[in-house]
């Protein structure tokens, strides 16, 4: 697998200050996409054991809230083995940090359904994913009023519930902080 690019102070994808990892390979190709670069296969780095160990050192701060996961495509059958075994090791490891990915593919309807990869790899990686944000990417429903969404119909998604609960369970209020709480995730 190769990687697009790593941002160690990343405020857009996901809450507070992060780390995100953009892999490359993507064959939804939307149109206007932000990231039209790393739909290359080929494009960018490999990603070894020293760039996941460069990640999760830069995700030992104590400010940095969490990982966020982006392509290209994270899903794309060539880009699962590699990052299902990078995100075990990161929960393992940090398991107070939140992960959020992003995909193109829908949850209930690709994911879990199995017709994307492996199943079991699939499910390697959502059991240790906390926030999925699905969905393409469409122009026409795109919008700046969204937070961490490109377009309306992608959603956030609270997939440690969703496994759980066996539906789709979105995560309201995800910019909301409960008062004189730090985690949105209570």
């Amino acid at each position: 697998m190769n990687y697009a690019t790593i941002k160690k102070f990343d405020i857009a994808n996901g809450p507070g200050v992060r780390v995100s990892l953009f892999v490359s390979g993507c064959r939804h190709k939307c149109k206007n996409c932000f990231n039209s670069e790393a739909w290359d296969f080929n494009y960018g780095k490999p990603f070894t054991k020293d760039v996941a160990d460069e990640i999760l050192k830069a995700l030992e701060p104590e400010y940095i809230e969490g990982f966020s996961l982006l392509g290209g495509e994270p899903f794309e059958p060539e880009n699962q083995e590699a990052l299902a075994d990078f995100l075990s090791v990161l929960k393992e490891k940090m398991p107070q940090k939140t992960v959020w990915c992003y995909t193109g593919f829908v949850f209930d309807k690709q994911l879990l359904e199995g017709t994307v990869g492996n199943i079991k790899t699939v499910m390697q990686m959502l059991e240790n994913i906390d926030v999925l944000v699905d969905g393409k990417f469409v122009e026409e429903l795109k919008s700046p009023d969204l937070l961490f969404r490109g377009s309306s119909n992608q959603r956030i998604i609270d997939v440690k519930k969703s496994l759980e609960q066996n539906e789709t369970v979105w995560l309201d209020g995800v910019w909301q902080r409960k008062m004189g709480s730090g985690n949105i995730y209570e």
